[in-house]
């Protein structure tokens, strides 16, 4: 009897014993199975998270591509810029472009007023005509001339040059203006010294381009002709050019080019 009882508890304890390995083996498959499912959903997570850096990167290349396409203007073909100078009409426009241009630049350097160092004067004894215009009055300190609003003969130091209001007045040689003042036969009156006791005395002006104390070449535009004064109202505006050497007046006729 007590035999059958000691097996009938060994029965019980190795059904006890299976029942514990069982659920330890059913816990470590479960185990397993999660750490293989969390394995897969990282694997998965991080595909995800790649593709999605993946498509932003390529949107940002492809907006950044937009936008330098926006910003550089597509090249002519060789042939078609080729074929655009040789259209006379395209020519034509571009060398009037750079003649516009060339003209605008020669303005602006004529224009610029310097007042540097000093610079050492040589009068070289010969002159650009001031402007373009006929003579109505001659140079004349030998004898006198004819001023027809003032219905009277007088000496004359300098040439009267008829011209139109607004025409150029250009330098006749390289100087320095030495003085510029409103008298009241020449009207606005400048005078420029040309080195070696030689001055240039232009009258009858508007709108100066210069001051005193500047530099001017020959050919600069020194300003334009104005409304002539009373005293030469019959005559009409004009150009009062005289040239004097060591304040005396001389032909200015005899230094033109």
């Amino acid at each position: 009897m007590k035999k059958k009882g000691f097996l009938g508890y060994r029965q019980y304890v190795i059904a006890g014993l299976l029942i514990a390995l069982a659920a330890v083996g059913t816990t470590a498959l479960y185990s397993s199975r999660q750490e293989k499912e969390r394995e897969q959903m990282e694997a998965e997570l991080a595909e995800e998270m790649q593709k999605q850096a993946d498509d932003i990167a390529a949107e940002e290349s492809s907006e950044q591509s937009a936008e330098a396409s926006a910003l550089v203007p597509p090249k002519q073909s060789l042939n078609e810029m080729e074929n655009e100078l040789d259209d006379p009409a395209v020519t034509a426009e571009l060398a009037e472009e750079n003649n516009a241009a060339e003209t605008e630049e020669t303005e602006a350097a004529q224009s610029i007023q310097t007042t540097g160092k000093a610079q050492t004067l040589h009068f070289s004894e010969e002159l650009l005509w001031p402007m373009e215009g006929n003579v109505i009055i001659n140079y004349s300190m030998d004898s006198t001339v004819y001023f027809p609003t003032l219905d009277q003969y007088k000496y004359n130091p300098a040439v009267i040059i008829a011209g139109e209001v607004n025409d150029k007045v250009y330098a006749v040689a390289k100087g320095q203006i030495k003085s510029i003042e409103n008298d009241e036969v020449t009207g606005c009156t400048v005078t420029v010294d040309l080195g070696d006791g030689y001055e240039a005395v232009y009258g009858q002006l508007k709108e100066l381009n210069f001051a005193k104390g500047d530099y001017v070449e020959a050919g600069h535009v020194l300003g334009y002709v104005g409304e002539p004064t009373k005293y030469f109202t019959v005559e009409g505006s004009n150009l009062y050019f005289e040239l004097d050497k060591d304040g005396t007046p001389v032909d200015p006729v005899a230094y033109f080019e």
